[in-house]
């Protein structure tokens, strides 16, 4: 796996991510929360350079990514996205011929051990500048003062709130273990890095993906901004759509499913870390088992 191909798979894991309806986040058919789909494929053509940099450590990676995002976007359209994809892409650098799951694991566990205190400083500047919705005063290692602590054990402080610090602490179990098989094999890329329109299998992947982390996981973004009962009773919803989905059912096709997609942005509620862990496991799953021929 080349450099060149993975930065090709983060764009396209992005555009697939909004190409497909997921209730709550802003996708090509369903606008919202102020944001549209085209705003989310320029942030991310945008952070691919930085987030793909040669030799960059992961903090630079993570505040080069934030700062393009905003020079294109002009808002934090993928501050969870970067923070959960820079590892993965210095794991690609660091053992480019990592092509299996079992071996991308384990690069990126080398890249998660080997964070400094230097990538606490860069990815807390980051975080601070994106200012997440719901992101307030904490305890320990806030993002607004100088860390103490490498990036890793930060991570781990903030691993019970937050679904994304949780990846850095556990080694993308939840990606690996409960998402990614959801996605059997990599998807094709053209010689130029682009991924063709998703057929109905691929979104219908997209969305299974989607609801298994959204209603096995409380969404962060939501408990920040709405509260834990407000975050469980979005993924007590989203488990009845899961089983539907699971069991072959087009859901993508079903009214309730718009309407749910409605209801939820008309209430502001946005499952955004449930996004963000999507397109991370999209990313994985175009670096795995790579169609043959594939640069």
């Amino acid at each position: 796996m080349t450099v060149e191909r993975a930065r090709a798979a983060f764009v396209c894991a992005c555009r697939l991510d909004v190409a497909v309806r997921k209730p709550g986040n802003v996708s090509v058919v369903s606008p919202g929360h102020g944001m549209d789909a085209a705003l989310f494929v320029a942030s991310a053509q945008a952070a691919a350079g930085p987030l793909f940099q040669p030799g960059a450590r992961v903090g630079a990676r993570i505040e080069g990514a934030v700062a393009a995002s905003w020079a294109a976007a002009g808002c934090n359209t993928n501050l969870g996205i970067v923070l959960l994809c820079a590892p993965i892409a210095a794991a690609v650098e660091r053992q480019p011929s990592a092509r299996s799951a079992g071996e991308l694991r384990r690069a990126i566990e080398s890249v998660l051990g080997g964070l400094d205190a230097e990538d606490a400083r860069a990815a807390y500047r980051a975080i601070a500048r994106a200012s997440p919705g719901g992101l307030g005063e904490v305890g320990d290692e806030d993002v607004r003062r100088i860390p103490s602590v490498d990036l890793r054990r930060a991570m781990v402080l903030a691993a019970d709130r937050d679904s994304i610090a949780r990846q850095y602490a556990n080694g993308y179990a939840d990606l690996f273990e409960l998402a990614l098989p959801l996605w059997p094999r990599g998807f094709p890329l053209t010689e130029g890095g682009d991924c063709s329109a998703p057929d109905a299998a691929s979104r219908a992947r997209v969305q299974r993906i989607y609801l298994g982390l959204l209603s096995r996981l409380p969404d962060s973004h939501i408990v920040r901004k709405h509260g834990d009962a407000v975050a469980q009773t979005v993924m007590r919803a989203a488990q009845g759509w899961r089983v539907r989905s699971d069991a072959g059912v087009a859901v993508d096709a079903e009214p309730a499913f718009a309407d749910w997609d409605a209801a939820l942005k008309a209430a502001a509620i946005n499952p955004g870390t449930s996004a963000d862990l999507c397109v991370a496991t999209l990313l994985l799953a175009g670096m795995i088992d790579a169609p043959p021929g594939a640069r």
